[in-house]
């Protein structure tokens, strides 16, 4: 870091830097309420003192997002106490202020507004505390913006990619590009690092002769995997860098020998944790840039509330504490008491030098009772010390180390097993199941896709082969059918119109089912249509004429067809025979020959067979045909016995059709 010689020069910028004011933060405790505005007002003291060029502010100046009417009144108060006056701004503004500004209402900087009479001007980020929510994203600094008390830049709306423009700001012969980048969460933000998703801009003319400022509010200590933002990540052309959230007080720039640049780490002003990062003495610093050159001056706050903090182990002092004496509680209370005593004594004695410091001191005195002793009571203790201590109720902290078990070689080392990136150590946390998680639902997702799709078009691909097996099915039965109810209708006519003197002038039909049952045959008389008679087997009654029973016939070889097995049964009667016959039609199933004949109550059903009558029946057999292919065999049997009497003597003919048609 260089340094500089003449501080007063004209080319000299003076910049107050602080972080993490938290203005508000316990405003409502009887001892502690006022803190915070008191420190502000120190802070801005000296900014006034030192007639600095500009206040630059690194997040955090409200504690709450929404703060109270009186944390907002007593910070306008400071502001326009300290900030406005006659004495001129020595500084000018290059860069284009509606971009850097362009969230604002008014995007210019407070200074050169004519309405307005700013003496001090005050760049700030936001920090996680006070940062922008809501549907119209607005903050408490926004308030102080449009009220021209505060510049507040560093913002950043998109979610997928950051262009930081700095303020370009001239004073004589020195240039400096002011960065600033307001709270984000830190894993939001570490992935747009590594993304390559941030981008700091820098001047077109003359990049080398700009001192570069950049102000950022994040974790700079690592929490987990993602949950900070490592200094690497920043640009190397960057000078220094003001780092706020972290309240320990590191403000002399320290160099990073990676990137070359330095780091500093005002902290906070106000005790808001009690944790031994907050013990650590309370600055501001005051930042003198001429040219490339720098130089930080430690300021101590003197209003800070002053805190000690002490850790007691208790099994550090086997002398003086045994777990096996029973009074071994009233001991360590009395221990604890008089460690208290000490560090209020030397509270009073640092407070005789610093009038400005309140009264009352924090105190945490941190006790480690591992190895089996007992706690005492930490509100009893609390009471003898109300009048004298600022937390009365947070002075002991009993705590307990975990026992770590001995290594054993035997024992199975489970992160050997499960394989995980060095960056993220030996913490599991809730960021990265989530993370992980939604990793493999994509992936899951993506497998699920590809699967329907499969299926989709292996399910189309058997529709198609389905839709032309049927089609082709279809068409050779048609053909098939088409031939053969030719032929049939052929001896269908030569049976019905041929006269034949052999023949009964009555006919009876029988009809039976095999496997140990048969069916009665219904016949239809002649000459008496009204009244018929229908019994199971042959008739009960036979005609004047004699009676003639077909035998069943046997099944046609290979070389015949089906047509030709039809036609060597014997002539068929013609249609113009004026005699009736009777016939018994069985089927040929070997096992209903040794059946009786139950006579049916039904009727035998008489009907005359002529053309028309024929052809009805063919339009009959047509639609049975067409209906067949979507029907299980046995109702298609099912189907076939109901036909009319007349065309039962095709049942035969049927199956053999079914048979090779690759149906059966």
């Amino acid at each position: 870091m260089s340094t500089i010689t003449s501080q007063d020069d004209e080319d000299t910028f003076k910049i107050l830097i602080a972080t993490d004011i938290h203005l508000g933060y316990l405003e409502k405790d009887p001892v502690r309420g006022n803190d915070t505005f008191v420190t502000f007002n120190e802070i801005l003291e000296q900014a006034q003192t030192n007639e600095v060029d500009f206040v630059l502010l690194g997040g955090d100046l409200f504690h709450e997002n929404k703060p109270s009417r009186k944390t907002v009144h007593s910070c306008l108060e400071s502001l326009r106490k300290y900030c406005m006056g006659d004495r001129p701004v020595h500084f000018e503004i290059l860069s284009d202020q509606a971009v850097n500004f362009h969230f604002s209402k008014f995007p210019w900087v407070n200074y050169q507004d004519g309405n307005l009479n700013i003496s001090i001007p005050i760049f700030s980020i936001h920090g996680n505390h006070d940062d922008p929510t809501g549907a119209d994203a607005l903050c408490a600094l926004d308030i102080l913006s449009c009220a021209g008390l505060l510049n507040h830049f560093g913002r950043s709306t998109s979610v997928e990619k950051i262009d930081i423009s700095p303020i370009l700001l001239r004073k004589g012969r020195t240039k400096i590009a002011l960065y600033g980048l307001g709270a984000i969460p830190d894993e939001r933000l570490y992935r747009m690092f590594v993304n390559k998703q941030v981008t700091m801009l820098r001047p077109k003319e003359d990049e080398d002769s700009w001192f570069n400022l950049f102000v950022i509010h994040q974790n700079r200590s690592k929490h987990g995997a993602t949950n900070y933002i490592p200094e690497q990540f920043l640009d190397d052309f960057i000078n220094l860098v003001v780092w706020g959230h972290e309240h320990e007080c590191k403000i002399a720039p320290t160099q990073n020998e990676q990137q070359r640049f330095y780091v500093s780490q005002p902290g906070s002003s106000v005790v808001t944790s009690l944790s031994p990062g907050e013990a650590v003495k309370k600055h501001v610093g005051l930042l003198h840039v001429k040219g490339k050159k720098m130089k930080m001056q430690k300021i101590p706050l003197k209003t800070v509330r002053s805190f000690y903090m002490e850790d007691i182990v208790l099994g550090d002092h086997p002398d003086l504490f045994n777990p096996d004496n029973p009074k071994v509680t009233q001991a360590i209370q009395a221990f604890c008491m008089e460690k208290v005593e000490m560090m209020l004594d030397n509270a009073e004695r640092e407070r005789l030098g610093n009038p400005q410091q309140p009264e009352k001191p924090l105190i945490r005195l941190r006790v480690d009772y591992t190895g089996g002793f007992e706690p005492f009571s930490v509100h009893r203790f609390s009471q003898k010390y109300v009048d004298r201590i600022a937390n009365p109720k947070d002075i002991i902290h009993f705590f307990r180390h975990r026992e770590q078990k001995e290594k054993n070689d035997s024992d199975l080392n489970f992160g050997k097993l499960v394989g995980r990136p060095a960056s993220e150590g030996m913490t599991l946390r809730v960021e990265d199941l989530v993370k992980q998680y939604f990793q493999t639902a994509e992936k899951v997702r993506r497998f699920r896709e590809s699967r329907r799709k499969n299926t989709e078009e292996e399910d189309e691909e058997v529709r198609e082969a389905m839709t032309r097996a049927r089609a082709h099915r279809s068409e050779d039965t048609i053909l098939a059918s088409a031939s053969s109810d030719e032929e049939l209708m052929d001896m269908g006519m030569k049976a019905t119109g041929d006269s034949d003197d052999s023949l009964p002038s009555t006919m009876s039909r029988g009809r039976g089912r095999g496997r140990g049952r048969a069916r009665g045959a219904r016949g239809q008389s002649s000459t008496a249509r009204g009244s018929s008679r229908r019994g199971r087997g042959n008739t009960s009654q036979e005609s004047a004429t004699s009676s003639r029973t077909y035998k069943p016939v046997s099944i046609p070889a290979k070389n015949m067809s089906i047509v030709d097995a039809f036609r060597s049964l014997k002539p068929q009667p013609s249609w113009n025979s004026s005699k009736s016959y009777s016939e018994d039609i069985i089927d040929d199933d070997s096992d209903v020959e040794g059946i009786p004949v139950v006579p049916s109550s039904r009727g035998n059903h008489r009907r005359n067979l002529t053309p028309s009558r024929a052809l009805q029946h063919q339009e009959e057999l047509n639609d049975f045909r067409l209906a067949r292919s979507e029907r299980p065999l046995k109702e298609m049997e099912s189907s076939i016995r109901s036909i009319p009497c007349t065309m039962l003597f095709c049942k035969r003919w049927f199956a053999l059709n079914l048979h090779f048609c690759g149906m059966a």
